[in-house]
């Protein structure tokens, strides 16, 4: 391992031992399709009613033209913070620092809301077979924090593996139950395609609001990004891995959703959207109970996977924010397994505390939404920054291609940018807008205040 100085301390770099199989095994994770699927198309549906699919398509379009900026520095930096160093090679650190805070703050709600729903999974898995666990929801969450932190601190290869291996096997469960429900409708000629046009009821508008929670399905996407110092050969491993995951989540989403909607039938939309566990009752419907246990259980596995890699993503990204100058001990690196052991476990504390403090008075399911909003909307100002300074290093290459891709990325994240603000969503959506304005704030002082951050190099 390399040494890195700061101050007057020399740290050991980050162990450069993981391949492409890694790199998309974080961002997988951290995404969770699984879990995405078995939340935020009910979400959707509340939106763009029956052209909930199309939504999910017009997202993936939108975020894969994102991750083209995201490529766009990937393929000449080989440093990690993502967004961190793309941003402040362009802007400068302090610019690039705000950024980073974004990502920590996304990465650290989507853990601790992920971690509520494993509880929830388990919890109706449990109730399948008429088993009431109550209030124990909260302590199996803590449970899979703990263990989650514990593979984030040790092993980063071991543990995105795992985060792949059990994401990969949820995804199979949804694609059985998916033939299952194709086979069924379309022998009573339910097949349609309504679902890839605008409902009447709610037009393009509802198609834009039904994209945020697009979005809110592909937040994690550029992880992979994350683990630049510790790939091998990044400049070719961290675009694959970010442009494959976006396209394989994408056909995965607008299947998982596709097969809601008609399985549900195209009339009984407001049944979906109130449905609290979707796929759950279309196993009952088309399959067994047995089968309504399994995907319970795949929805609880995507969302442990989900808590190792944003663990894994959020230590990384307050790693590079120490190191930039924020905190000497957050820049540690353990002697042994070459991790960022300090920086993971002030981030599983930080969600835990969320977890504890907040999700037991309103419920996983809320929790999760709620905090998984603010997470977005933080995401949301990230992207936009690495849109922008992938068209300011286009203007000054002089090159249409990534000039082009980077406008269009820029005004991919303002839509749903937009639609999440306006019309003002209702109490209590309405303060996560001044929650995330309050964190970049934070993020600004700090910037401004510790004066390591401003001759940090990204």
């Amino acid at each position: 391992m390399i040494s890195w100085e700061i101050g007057a301390r020399t740290m050991v770099k980050l162990k450069r031992n993981l391949g492409p199989v890694e790199a998309v095994g974080l961002s997988v994770s951290v995404m969770a399709p699984t879990m995405s699927m078995a939340l935020n198309v009910t979400l959707a549906v509340g939106a763009a009613g029956v052209a909930a699919p199309l939504g999910f398509a017009v997202g993936t379009l939108l975020v894969a033209i994102v991750g083209f900026s995201f490529v766009f520095f990937a393929r000449k930096t080989t440093r990690a913070g993502s967004a961190y160093s793309y941003i402040g090679q362009t802007f400068g650190p302090r610019a690039g620092f705000i950024a980073g805070w974004c990502m920590l703050l996304l990465y650290i709600a989507g853990g601790s809301g992920s971690a509520a729903l494993v509880g929830d999974f388990l919890r109706a898995a449990f109730a399948d077979h008429g088993i009431h666990i109550g209030g124990w929801w909260l302590a199996l969450g803590v449970a899979a924090l703990l263990a989650g932190t514990l593979f984030a601190y040790r092993d980063m290869a071991v543990a995105a593996r795992l985060m792949l291996l059990l994401e990969l096997g949820s995804i199979c469960v949804i694609v059985y139950l998916g033939v299952k429900i194709l086979t069924a409708v379309s022998a009573t000629g339910g097949l349609t395609a309504a679902p890839f046009r605008p409902d009447p009821a709610m037009g393009w508008w509802g198609v834009g609001y039904a994209v945020v929670f697009a979005v809110l399905s592909f937040a994690g996407f550029e992880a992979a990004a994350t683990l630049a110092e510790e790939t091998g050969q990044p400049g070719r491993a961290i675009p694959v891995a970010l442009l494959g995951s976006v396209v394989l989540a994408g056909l995965f989403f607008v299947f998982a959703s596709y097969i809601q909607v008609v399985g549900f039938g195209v009339d009984n939309m407001k049944a979906l959207a109130a449905d609290e566990a979707p796929l759950n009752t279309l196993a009952l419907k088309y399959g067994t109970v047995r089968m309504a246990t399994a995907l319970d259980i795949a929805a609880a596995v995507s969302a442990v996977s989900a808590v190792l890699g944003t663990l894994s993503a959020a230590g990384r990204m307050l790693f590079v924010l120490g190191r930039a100058g924020l905190s000497e001990t957050a820049a540690r690196v353990h002697p042994v397994h070459g991790t960022p052991s300090v920086s993971v476990v002030v981030v599983g504390l930080l969600m835990l505390a969320g977890l504890l403090a907040w999700a037991p008075f309103i419920g996983p399911a809320d929790y999760y939404d709620n905090v998984g909003t603010i997470g977005v909307l933080a995401l949301i100002v990230a992207y936009l920054g690495v849109t922008l300074a992938a068209v300011t290093h286009a203007v000054k290459a002089k090159s249409m291609v990534w000039l082009a891709l980077g406008l269009l990325g820029t005004l991919a994240m303002l839509w749903p940018l937009y639609n999440s603000v306006y019309p003002v969503p209702a109490f209590p959506g309405n303060l996560w807008p001044y929650v995330v304005a309050g964190w970049i704030a934070l993020g600004a002082a700090l910037a401004t205040l510790r004066p390591g951050v401003r001759d940090a190099e990204p």
